[in-house]
């Protein structure tokens, strides 16, 4: 085999750094993966706590969805549950502190986003 072969196939092998990189990503997508947990928060963060507020913010979401997605938002440390006892129970959701760091991934996506939509845009005029 040649020198340049070997070059190759070593290049395709995975490197700590690697590793490092893919489980970090990892990570990160299982705490805020998936279609609604970063509308959420990015709801939230806007003003709003209660239930209803999040569901009708965040177009298309179903209660039954909302609830698992606030429940492993409150598992990862993101959100609080608050519950006033008295009638009728009083339920509102609160941002923790730890949220605000995800404030450069939500601006790196949203700039990625509107540049994203524009590509798309600009392509299916040129069609």
């Amino acid at each position: 085999m040649s020198k340049t072969e070997e070059k190759k196939i070593e290049n395709k092998e995975f490197t700590e750094e690697c590793n490092t990189v893919l489980m970090a990503v990892s990570d990160a997508l299982y705490a805020i993966g998936g279609k609604w947990k970063l509308m959420i928060i990015i709801a939230m963060a806007r003003g709003n706590k209660r239930f209803t507020e999040i569901q009708r913010q965040v177009t298309g979401i179903s209660a039954r969805v909302l609830s698992s997605e606030l429940k492993e938002l409150e598992q990862n440390g993101f959100l609080l549950k608050k519950v006033a006892v008295g009638y009728p129970v009083s339920i509102e959701y609160e941002l923790l502190p730890y949220s605000q760091t995800l404030e450069e991934v939500v601006g790196a996506m949203t700039k990625w986003g509107i540049q994203h939509r524009e590509k798309i845009r600009n392509e299916s005029k040129s069609k």
